[in-house]
């Protein structure tokens, strides 16, 4: 029979509605039972594509010895990390304090009124490998709880003590000025691995935004060294077994430290920062194989992970058929069978498989030699070597396509659709692919239309509905970027107009004047033991980093000086955290580079969608130009002038579309032709 999460949405809820355990969603519910019944919460946080999440659940939660003794004991509370980010965030924050690390699945102890006492990640159902059995770590909490009670609460205490004084606490200011981004550039350019790419050894984490950043760090400094630490990178990704050779998009990380064997998940809002980094080095360098990453990335989601109505899925499993990346690899016998024996070889070469292969047996497909040495193996030219291995890659892919696939969550996060929107307005821009604008213009519909069921943005929508979780600071600031970004590639005001009034409502709801930053829930969000305010950039970046940004652009588009200070604000209180620990802080810094740039303020007067227009949208998009702001409308639309002190005053002339470039109140002549905007944009 099924428990209480049959009633939910989560697809990572609805995973374990058929578990023995008398799990509870997260609310007052469980509370309530756990108070009159005097017991202890289990909180359980995970997500949908987690591997070990479904190791434990089959290892314990469908035990029906382990789930007896948990609904005896304990109240028994499931939450997915993805919908309650407030939740997961704040007992994060208790687990790392109280065990020195964290990840999930999550394990957490808490008292009725919902202080943590005890925590963890995985336990296995039996002891091994210096960890405890689950059997054993429920035994040890419940009987604390019943017989060592005044040992808990104090234990309880101190940590709601400590989440609280976390949240409050203020971090060490600084100036927030150029001697600033240039330490911080140096120090992550120094941490680069100059051997295999990326930072740190394993497992290896991809960190997109410290890439970004490093990419404005060479444009702001010429530094040759920080360049050739990102493309190191780069390259060494999108060769490994990180990146889908044949599908397109990035799993999650790689366990080894050069990118081959990755943790098989795919999440959206990784392929929506890689595919804006690759996108951003393929302008900077005019490199092909970034602009191929980053179009087949963009080709994976609109394939696999975009819904009929136009919104994005949240990931896709490291499992299929109960074993982790059983999709995605293969045998040697498995590429013959599906290839000729001419096909068959060079995929082999090109892609370093092996009858040993490099994964339980089988073969994780990457590009372990540079394709021109192997073109000069096969006796063929480097652009013969690229087209037969495309084709190949497409027979490839099919033969996969009939395999049982991972499963999807199919779950839709406001937050993480407002980032992949921007990286298809930027990717239409770049490429002048008219498929990439039409698939952002629906995303961008169907946020505004769907997820907005009483005028009140909400953090998720599945089955066609929104879902009750209001939204949080990041699906606010994350949506307004995607449409500033949309209405740069469109020129069409509706979206500058929805992005203004999302960043009222955002600052309204989320920002604490007292202490210059933004909240990540509004305070009539359902109450915890602290509010939650993250400040951190990590596998996504942070509400207060976009939230900044899309005041600081807001602030030239709109005129709004009061967006300017308040975005001077966060810079402010959080630099001397920045320069501490900048890879804690990457989109930040970013913005902190837009904003000590000076930025180009542009308005182009044209009909969207014309020629003339679209050559200089395309101009705009083809370099590399990270400190600009664009507002656009037709020469006959008298009312979007009213938008933006940019669009007020100005006409196409000769009847062209033509940009107007201003910067530090200079501006400079106006200009019909690409070439000219490119060189008063600095290009």
């Amino acid at each position: 029979m099924a428990n209480r999460l049959a009633r939910e949405s989560s697809p990572y809820l609805l995973q374990h509605k058929d578990n023995p355990v008398d799990w509870y969603p997260w609310g007052e519910e469980a509370f309530r039972k756990a108070r009159e019944e005097d017991k202890p919460i289990l909180l359980s946080v995970g997500y949908s594509a987690c591997h070990w999440c479904h190791v434990m659940e089959r290892e314990s939660f469908e035990d029906d010895a382990t789930a007896a003794f948990m609904n005896e004991h304990f109240v028994n509370v499931k939450v997915d990390r993805e919908e309650r980010p407030d939740v997961d965030s704040l007992y994060m924050s208790a687990v790392q304090a109280m065990t020195g690390s964290g990840g999930w699945p999550m394990t957490v102890f808490l008292t009725p009124e919902g202080a943590p006492f005890y925590a963890g990640t995985y336990f296995p159902r039996e002891p091994r490998g210096g960890m405890p059995g689950f059997l054993q770590v429920l035994a040890s909490v419940a009987d604390a709880y019943e017989n060592r009670r005044e040992e808990v609460l104090r234990s309880a205490g101190s940590v709601r003590d400590y989440l609280r004084r976390s949240v409050e606490v203020a971090m060490p200011e600084g100036t927030p000025g150029v001697s600033l981004l240039e330490r911080a550039g140096e120090e992550l350019t120094s941490e680069i691995d100059r051997r295999l790419g990326g930072f740190g050894g394993a497992p290896k984490f991809p960190q997109p935004m410290n890439l970004e950043f490093l990419l404005r760090y060479h444009l702001r400094t010429g530094s040759e060294e920080a360049l050739s630490g990102v493309e190191l990178t780069l390259e060494a990704m999108a060769r490994g077994g990180i990146y889908d050779q044949l599908g397109g998009g990035f799993h999650r990380y790689s366990v080894d430290a050069r990118w081959l064997v990755p943790h098989f998940e795919k999440m959206l809002y990784d392929n929506a920062l890689l595919s804006r980094l690759y996108l951003d080095a393929y302008r900077l360098t005019g490199r092909d194989l970034y602009r191929r990453v980053a179009g087949e990335t963009l080709d994976y989601v609109a394939r696999e992970m975009t819904s009929p109505e136009g919104g994005f899925y949240s990931s896709e499993d490291a499992d299929s058929e109960g074993e982790e990346g059983r999709f995605y690899v293969w045998s040697v016998r498995e590429i013959r069978d599906a290839l000729p024996p001419g096909e068959a070889r060079l995929a082999e070469v090109y892609w370093g498989v092996s009858e040993r292969g490099n994964f339980e047996g089988k073969n994780i497909l990457h590009v372990p030699r540079p394709p021109e040495e192997v073109a000069r193996e096969l006796g063929i030219s480097p652009e013969e070597l690229g087209r037969r291995v495309e084709e190949i890659r497409e027979k490839l892919l099919a033969a996969r396509g009939r395999r049982v696939r991972p499963g999807r969550d199919e779950k839709i996060l406001v937050a993480w659709n407002g980032l992949m929107l921007r990286s298809f307005a930027l990717a239409s821009m770049v490429s002048g692919r008219e498929d990439y604008l039409e698939i952002a213009r629906r995303n961008a519909a169907f946020l505004l239309e769907k997820t907005r069921p009483d005028g009140r943005l909400r953090r998720s929508y599945k089955d066609g509905r929104a879902g009750e979780v209001p939204g949080y600071l990041e699906d606010y600031a994350c949506l307004v970027e995607g449409l500033l970004a949309l209405h740069e590639a469109t020129l069409e005001p509706r979206w500058l107009v929805e992005a203004r009034d999302l960043a009222e409502e955002m600052v309204a709801l989320f920002w604490e004047e007292d202490e210059g930053r933004f909240y990540d829930a509004h305070a009539g969000h359902q109450e915890l033991i602290a509010r939650p305010r993250d400040l951190y950039d990590d596998a996504t970046p942070s509400g207060n980093s976009v939230a900044t940004g899309v005041l600081l652009e807001l602030s030239l588009l709109l005129d709004r000086p009061d967006y300017r200070e308040k975005a001077e604000k966060v810079l402010s209180s959080t630099s001397g955290a920045m320069e501490k620990v900048p890879g804690a802080f990457g989109w930040l810094l970013s913005v902190l580079d837009f904003y000590l740039a000076g930025p180009y303020e542009v308005a182009v007067i044209g009909e969207p969608g014309a020629e003339d227009t679209r050559e200089l949208l395309r101009a705009m998009g083809s370099r590399y130009l990270p400190h600009r702001v664009v507002a656009g409308r037709s020469p006959r639309d008298e009312r979007a002038a009213a938008l933006s002190p940019l669009l007020e005053g100005r006409e196409a002339r000769g009847g062209r579309a033509t940009a107007y470039v201003c910067r530090n109140y200079a501006c400079q002549s106006p200009t019909t032709d690409p070439d000219e905007l490119l060189r008063q944009l600095g290009g």
